[in-house]
């Protein structure tokens, strides 16, 4: 349960489902309540093939590329913290090159947004790619990929019961309330890029 629930707060916090609530009612504010629910599940179901590609084929990639659990561990805290500073400082959107004018200009030359922008990169962007990659060499052991499995699956659902419930969600809070929440997720995901980085600084120099 302790590992479950690790890898949940850590994918949860990193993919930010909460981030992205204002470009989903941007984005579908023309589309019935029906097409929002559509799009919201496809998209989910697009963030889940995306995270379970990234966990399976993990260590092909690294071999692949000759890249160590290390050196993607560095990259990865990198890019997870610097998300995490854009969360912290409003510039999310930005970060990931979304900038709501052009996705909407985007879009009108294609019917589907739930794979772009919406699963990848606003949800499951590098920074989750390269936390599951590094999970993959970690936990090798059955009984662990399960758990990991399992917890992909409850942050997927969570992401679809999310994007389902982003108007609400925009009443609800408010823009400034789902920036304060931001940015405390935020903060959180810089502790996690940190910890990437403290890690694989100790595994390279033996220390502890």
């Amino acid at each position: 349960m302790e590992l479950f629930i690790t890898i949940f707060a850590a994918l949860f916090s990193v993919m930010n489902p909460f981030g992205t609530v204002p470009v989903f009612v941007s984005l579908t504010q023309e589309n019935s309540s029906l097409e929002r629910n559509r799009i919201a599940l496809w998209a989910s179901i697009n963030v889940f093939i995306i995270l379970l590609i990234s966990f399976s084929a993990g260590k092909y990639i690294l071999l692949f590329f000759g890249v160590t659990l290390n050196s993607l561990k560095i990259a990865g805290g990198l890019i997870i913290a610097t998300s995490g500073f854009a969360l912290l400082t409003g510039e999310f959107r930005k970060h990931k090159g979304m900038k709501v004018e052009k996705v909407k200009e985007d879009i009108k030359t294609r019917s589907e947004i739930s794979l772009t922008p919406l699963a990848m990169p606003m949800i499951a962007g590098p920074g989750t790619m390269s936390l599951l990659i590094s999970y993959n060499q970690e936990y090798s052991e059955l009984d662990k990929v399960f758990i990991i499995l399992a917890a992909i699956s409850v942050a997927t659902i969570c992401i679809y019961l999310i994007l389902k419930s982003s108007f609400y969600i925009v009443r609800l809070l408010g823009a400034s309330g789902i920036n304060s929440l931001s940015r405390i997720i935020g903060f959180i995901v810089i502790t996690i890029g940190v910890e990437f980085i403290i890690s694989a600084i100790a595994n390279i120099f033996h220390i502890g």
